[in-house]
């Protein structure tokens, strides 16, 4: 499966059972961290009630292969409680030692910083080494600030509507590590040139998913060869 190269790394939001699909995950640990720079892990739009022993097993193996997961937390763009947040993050941690956060549905408005920065001073203290905002569109650049994520999400949707994008000015401050796009929905003719455009749009993580409709990320992503049932055996 061809995909997008120019130099960006693939963060995968992989929403897929392991149990149903477990080829994909073990495609997705086979790629290694010098092609994987996350991988977010959603149960349940957040941790699920209780520990999916799959997710724990398909967690694992990620973590052998030196790649950092992410729970999934969504914040509901700002109307989520903090301690609702935070249970979510902390759930993620015990059950399955996610290495980080994805928070999902932020808010791109400014006056909704001082809940997004108590949001990463909790995510920091429970250990979380690695913090992603998912705004989905370019937000206020004081969420660009150094201290706050590691990575912000600003762009996802289509490939339709990723060919209109023009990132603003204030996106070229900052290092291309800094911003991820998440394109759906994308021809296989068009794979490669989604890392192309992401590269030009100063974004240095990405994913591309043939994928659309209602679950756009349940397919794996280009750029990660489906690797066949067993072809891990013995390591």
């Amino acid at each position: 499966m061809t995909g997008p190269r120019a130099d960006i790394r693939l963060l995968i939001p992989l929403y897929v059972h392991p149990a149903v699909e477990p080829e994909a995950w073990q495609a997705v640990a086979a790629a290694g961290p010098d092609r994987v720079a996350g991988v977010v892990l959603n149960i349940a739009d957040g941790p699920g009630p209780a520990p999916d022993h799959a997710f724990t097993a398909a967690a694992e193996k990620l973590h052998r292969s030196g790649i950092p997961v992410l729970g999934y937390a969504d914040t509901a763009y700002g109307a989520r409680g903090h301690a609702e947040v935070v249970t979510d993050l902390l759930n993620h941690r015990e059950w399955y030692g996610v290495d980080g956060v994805y928070f999902d549905q932020v808010s791109a408005d400014p006056g909704a910083l001082p809940h997004y920065r108590r949001l990463v001073t909790a995510a920091r203290a429970a250990g979380c080494g690695v913090v992603v905002l998912g705004h989905g569109s370019h937000p206020d650049p004081q969420y660009a600030d150094v201290g706050l994520a590691d990575c912000l999400v600003t762009f996802e949707g289509d490939w339709t509507d990723y060919q209109e994008l023009e990132p603003p000015v204030w996106t070229r401050r900052h290092p291309a590590a800094r911003f991820c796009h998440l394109v759906y929905d994308v021809p296989e003719s068009a794979a490669a040139q989604v890392g192309k455009l992401a590269a030009a749009h100063g974004a240095g993580l990405g994913c591309a998913s043939p994928a659309g409709g209602e679950n756009p990320w349940s397919a794996l992503p280009f750029g990660i060869d489906r690797a066949p049932l067993g072809a891990e055996a013995g390591r």
